[in-house]
């Protein structure tokens, strides 16, 4: 049987800068829902990917002394990085500056504008440039930019711009009658009160004031605004061509069955990204989910505060599946989750080192101690077995009625109850006890039999969301992968089975101190890193008189090789050196010697003033001067070539 596509997708990351465990967790919680799905037997399209555009990339660019397109290659590789390092299955990486993305961007604002969705017209107001967004000033909060808190500056520009209010009405109705478009509940209230029932604006789709971004076309001036260019990824993606030429992929996954955003976008993709669609004739995706934030204990992360958490330093401390179970775990469905360094070393000891690995571990080790690895079924049952069992076999479809309406932390949670379940059905079956009396064998064998069918149901529906640890616990017990709908049948285990003989510590209990000393480490570290660069000291001195351009040219500057070098007797100040430039070598005294020992010039390359008049020093002769620069402290230093350049060569 063909299976069901899903197609879902994450917001594409902004290529600013790294992006911190914040920005990480919407990857892993994509890439969880794509794994669970593909579980349940769905053909899944996961698609994630880089934002290139905007006036911020290109301030970044300048700064950084590199173009804007080499500055989003390093950023987009960063991230892509990050994405891989953190298990995400995902089977498309776009990026916005691909070239068929750009193409069928510049197609759909001519489209738009052809058909008269979008205008030209002049735009005043006031503009955040983090956020890539106008605001009129009723809009500022405190006066700052209502989505992120910054300062907003007035701008004036000639700019193209959708006309929304032709849409709403359809939009309005749209989200009435599917009320699972726009998730959760508290989200599709803000964006109908707050910004649908009160009135549209026309939307500014284009900017004159930089050039990083994609030219329209037919007005070479004009770039297209960052979030035309970025939401339409979701169907370029796909080979979406408005020519009618689209690959065979967008007609088999669109509409989206789930674009998974942070709660901070919510606008642009519900309000927005729709009438897109509606004016390109296009279907709706069937959900927009609005995820809240991850926030560091004391609040949003920054470098400056010292608290930010990148993902691979996480990893390090911890390993990529604790990582996933951390951010995936403490997450709410619709409010900001907290994350804490201590938070974080409690649940790897309780839940992951404790729960999870001891129970794995000892499980398997009684196994080999009593029957040398090999788990049989005896069917020697007993009243206790029931409720183990029962567990087991629903927590299945607990699991896939959790993460139907995305509460991924319930659906771990859920999973866990089993683990926790298995821990007490040993402390009720006392198996150690039972190992005491040979006429309790077979019962003990069906109370080991059990438990590894137990934990072979959880470690399947654990692969969504601790991939590495799933596939680890199958291999220690020799158990297949399942399908879905085989998880909620008790027995599947082949009896007979053996398992490892020596398994590995799933997850080792860690000390808080020492994850702390570390932390402090990185948050130094971090703090240094975001300090406002120190501007190099600068030296005034007296200017003298200008000279000319022919004055300037009977100098004669070359690269000098030293070749030897002694002091001059009976003097505290000079050295002299033999300089050989080009094929001659000139004999040059220089007070060099408070900074320089006649070794140390042995082997230096310098800028040497070659025709001026020889003069004699303390009585000896000098063929030329050494350049060199002082500072404020009367230091000198020799000036040299900032690349190996042959004795001899013109300094012009």
């Amino acid at each position: 049987m063909e299976k069901k596509p899903y197609y879902l997708t994450t917001a594409i990351a902004y290529t600013s800068g790294k992006p911190h465990i914040g920005n990480t967790y919407e990857a892993v919680l994509a890439d969880s829902i794509a794994r669970f799905k593909r579980l349940e037997g769905y053909d899944v399209r996961f698609q994630t990917g880089t934002d290139e555009h905007g006036q911020k990339i290109e301030l970044k660019a300048e700064e950084a002394n590199i173009t804007p397109k080499e500055f989003v290659d390093n950023v987009s590789g960063e991230i892509k990085t990050i994405w891989d390092l953190m298990n995400t299955s995902y089977d498309k990486f776009i990026r916005t500056t691909d070239s068929y993305h750009e193409k069928q961007v510049q197609k759909i604002f001519k489209k738009l504008y052809e058909q008269g969705d979008i205008y030209k017209g002049y735009y005043e107001g006031m503009y955040c440039t983090p956020c890539e967004s106008f605001f009129t000033s009723s809009q500022l909060v405190d006066g700052k930019c209502p989505d992120c808190g910054r300062e907003c500056q007035p701008a004036k520009e000639e700019a193209y711009f959708l006309k929304l209010s032709k849409y709403t009405d359809r939009l309005i109705e749209h989200i009435n009658s599917h009320p699972e478009f726009i998730q959760p509940e508290s989200r599709k209230n803000e964006m109908m009160n707050n910004f649908l029932l009160p009135g549209l604006q026309d939307l500014c789709v284009s900017r004159t004031s930089f050039k990083w971004g994609i030219p329209v076309d037919f007005d070479d001036k004009h770039v297209v605004y960052v979030w035309i260019d970025a939401l339409s990824n979701y169907i370029t993606g796909l080979g979406y061509d408005l020519d009618g030429n689209s690959d065979e992929l967008f007609d088999k996954f669109w509409p989206a069955d789930l674009h998974l955003i942070g709660k901070d976008i919510l606008r642009f993709h519900t309000i927005y990204w729709p009438i897109m669609l509606m004016a390109l004739d296009l279907p709706l995706p069937k959900q927009i989910f609005g995820h809240p934030w991850l926030l560091q204990g004391d609040g949003k992360m920054s470098k400056s505060k010292g608290n930010v958490i990148y993902a691979d330093d996480l990893v390090d401390l911890f390993g990529v599946d604790a990582v996933r179970y951390f951010v995936l775990h403490e997450m709410p469905f619709d409010n900001d989750g907290v994350i804490t360094w201590e938070l974080m070393v409690e649940r790897m000891n309780s839940d992951l080192a404790n729960t999870l690995g001891n129970l794995v571990n000892r499980t398997i080790s009684m196994s080999n101690k009593y029957f040398e690895g090999i788990v049989n079924n005896r069917n020697v049952t007993e009243e206790v077995d029931k409720e183990l069992i029962e567990i087991a076999v629903n927590t299945a479809k607990r699991v896939q009625d959790k993460m139907e309406d995305l509460r991924i932390a319930d659906a771990i949670s859920e999973i866990f109850t089993l683990f926790k379940r298995c821990n007490k059905y040993i402390d009720e079956t006392m198996p150690w006890a039972l190992a005491k009396d040979e006429a309790q064998k077979a019962r003990l064998e069906t109370v080991l039999y059990n438990l590894i069918e137990s934990i072979s149901i959880g470690a399947n529906l654990l692969e969504p969301f601790m991939p590495e640890t799933s596939v680890k616990i199958l291999e220690e017990i020799h158990a297949p992968k399942r399908e879905f709908s085989d998880l909620t049948r008790f027995g599947a285990y082949e009896s007979g089975t053996k398992v490892e003989e020596k398994p590995e510590i799933l997850f080792a209990r860690l000390d808080v101190k020492e994850v702390m000393e570390k932390v402090e480490a990185l948050q130094e570290a971090y703090k240094k890193e975001a300090e406002p660069k120190q501007e190099e000291p600068v030296i005034d001195i007296e200017p003298k008189d200008e000279i000319t351009y022919e004055d300037f040219m009977k100098m004669q500057f070359q690269v000098g090789e030293i070749i030897a070098c002694e002091e001059v007797p009976k003097s505290k100040k000079l050295l002299c050196s033999k300089v050989r430039v080009g094929s001659e070598v000139k004999q040059i005294v220089s007070g060099i010697k408070q900074h320089y020992t006649a070794e140390e010039m042995v082997g230096k390359k310098v800028m040497v003033l070659v025709n001026l008049k020889p003069a004699k020093l303390a009585g000896v002769l000098s063929e030329g001067m050494l350049l060199c620069a002082e500072n404020e402290k009367g230091e000198l230093a020799l000036m040299a070539p900032e690349k190996d350049m042959p004795a001899g060569a013109e300094i012009c």
